[in-house]
Formats: C-alpha cells, sequence, structure tokens
C-alpha cells in the first residue's frame, strides 16, 4: 500500500469526522460522489452547494446520504417568506442534516424557514434538520463589525439552530449565543493561498475557538491529489495520520 492510500484510510476519529464537511462545489454528480468516497475516512458531512444542486437537484442530496454522508444543504436562501418556507419545506423532507438561509432575510423570513423546514422533515417521518443563518459571507472585506453580531441575534431570535460565520467572528459568537452551532467556512492551512477568503483560518484555530462544523472545500477537492491533502490540512487534529 503507498503512503498515500494509507493517509487516506487513517482519516479521523468519527467525532472529529462529524465536524469536517467536504464542500463538493463541482457541476457533476458522478465526480461529486467520487471525491466523497475518496475523502470519506476524513469527512462525515458533504455539503451540496448552488452548483452541484443546480446541476443534479435533489438526487444529489440522495445520492451523498446513500455514500454515508450527513448532507449539509447550503442553498443560502433568501427570498419572501412565503417562497422561503416553501422551498425549505421541500428541503426538510430530502433528509439533509443542515439547510443554510441568509439571516440578512430579517426575523419573518428565517421564522418562515425554520417551520417550513420543520413541517417537511415531519411531514417525511425525519428528524428536524438544523436551519443555519450565515450572517456575513466570508468573502465580504467590508461588513461593519456590528453586523455580524446583530444577524446572529436576528437568526436565533428566528428559531435558527446555527449560524456561518468566519473564524475570526467565533470569539463573538461563542459569547452571544454560546448554545448555536457554529458552522466556519474558509478553512486553510497556514500560510496557503486563501483565494477569496480573507477572514481563512486554519482548522486547529477554528476547533480551539470554539467552531462545531468546519467546511473545506478547493485546498481539498482542488489538490491533485484530494486524499493527500486532507491528510495534510488535517491528519495533526487527533493524531490519526
Amino acid at each position: 500500500m503507498t503512503e498515500t492510500a494509507e493517509a487516506a484510510t487513517d482519516g479521523l476519529s468519527p467525532e472529529l469526522r462529524a465536524k469536517m464537511a467536504v464542500a463538493l462545489d463541482v457541476d457533476d454528480l458522478v465526480e461529486a460522489v467520487r471525491l466523497g468516497r475518496q475523502l470519506a475516512p476524513w469527512f462525515g458531512v458533504a455539503k451540496v452547494g448552488l452548483e452541484l444542486f443546480t446541476a443534479a437537484g435533489p438526487d444529489a442530496v440522495g445520492a451523498l446520504l446513500d455514500t454515508g454522508f450527513d448532507v449539509f444543504l447550503d442553498l443560502k436562501l433568501h427570498d419572501i417568506p412565503t417562497t422561503v418556507a416553501k422551498a425549505a419545506r421541500v428541503a426538510g423532507a430530502l433528509g439533509v442534516s443542515y439547510l443554510t438561509m441568509h439571516a440578512h432575510g430579517g426575523p419573518d423570513m428565517l421564522g418562515a424557514g425554520v417551520e417550513g423546514l420543520r413541517t417537511g422533515a415531519h411531514n417525511a417521518g425525519l428528524e428536524t434538520p438544523v436551519a443555519v443563518g450565515i450572517t456575513v459571507l466570508t468573502s465580504d472585506r467590508d461588513a461593519p463589525a456590528h453586523i455580524v453580531p446583530n444577524r446572529l441575534r436576528v437568526a436565533v431570535e428566528a428559531g435558527c439552530g446555527g449560524i456561518v460565520c468566519a473564524g475570526t467572528h467565533l470569539k463573538d459568537a461563542r459569547e452571544l449565543s454560546p448554545r448555536t452551532l457554529r458552522v466556519v467556512p474558509g478553512i486553510r492551512a497556514e500560510g496557503a493561498d486563501r483565494h477569496d477568503q480573507p477572514n481563512a483560518v486554519t482548522p486547529e484555530l477554528a476547533l480551539s475557538e470554539g467552531a462545531d462544523l468546519l467546511v473545506i472545500g478547493r485546498p481539498v477537492t482542488q489538490a491533485d491529489d484530494p486524499a493527500r491533502a486532507a491528510a495534510e490540512l488535517l491528519g495533526g487534529l487527533d493524531g490519526s495520520a
């Protein structure tokens, strides 16, 4: 067995895998499933974003559930409350574990989404997924300091069980709402290319600051050897590499 293959089969402990979401931002379901299987030793959650969902629709969710992942459906819903409620109700029936909505949409929209998600899951006999409010996109370099706390409050008051925030905002999020699930994208190795993620942090720092779920995409999925890239980025978290 090659060193790369050994790294890919070692992976993380189940507890840490549950905190790692791989962003399968591709436009082909076959490629998404292939990547997911390759990276399963390191990730327990698969993120389905707009690109993959537009390409494959609900089949993307079903295929990744069948592969053994929990699914983070990252549609960033933002519309009138009625539309968001209906879309969230459909998502709730798909078996996803998480669904994102923009906190910028306000309490009425978020509340409608939360209720729609609950109804869809209940009607399908499933556990209610976590509604996740997006505070500020991690590519936003100019958001005022007060925006994240304000949107966190809106999300929590509307019934969202989680938020998405940059690693640099984790301290505020933890202090303002310690029981809220904290999702952090923009994870990079120290000194790595940040791409369009100016607020990127390392996985070690994100976890130490209280992140509950790390979303990791390009540093792993666009690498020549995704399994080795995952091992290099995450292998030191519990000494399993």
